[in-house]
């Protein structure tokens, strides 16, 4: 049972961790992704390198990692505050043409970003931007003005 509790309590610490470093850090990858990625393998090292005798250890360990994923997944679908709390929320950078430098810089987006998304949308200047936000997952989408 001890294994439960330090796979959960260490599930929670990272995931934590990575909602407070921001939507940009690991823009390709969702936090729970990035999460199961990392813990797998050290969940099971132990018991592949004989540190843990125990290879019923490391399987607990690693079913216990995948249950609270599918706990995570199923809370979040059903409740919007628990899906923003786990995922985030999209954050606009731009409005109608005004960069919202409160939100840039709490997201930690510099104006040389925004421009090089407006670039590749094929806009030149902020008056052919009616929003640009912050996806979840870390992309920057652009909103062209009519």
């Amino acid at each position: 049972m001890e294994t439960v509790f330090r796979v959960t309590f260490v599930y929670l610490f990272i995931l934590l961790g990575l909602r407070i470093l921001g939507k940009r850090e690991f823009s390709k990858l969702s936090a729970l992704d990035l999460i199961t990625l990392l813990l797998v393998p050290e969940l099971v090292a132990s018991a592949i390198i004989r540190d843990d005798y125990s290879l019923t250890n490391a399987l607990v360990a690693v079913a216990t990692l995948f249950c609270l994923v599918f706990l995570v997944s199923i809370v979040a679908h059903r409740f919007r505050g628990a899906e923003r709390l786990f995922n985030g929320a999209p954050s606009l950078l731009v409005a109608r043409g005004k960069i919202l430098f409160r939100n840039c810089d709490r997201e930690r987006i510099s104006v040389e970003e925004l421009f090089a998304e407006m670039h590749k949308s094929g806009l030149e200047s902020l008056e052919q931007v009616r929003w640009a936000i912050l996806e979840v997952d870390g992309k920057i989408s652009i909103v062209p003005e009519r």
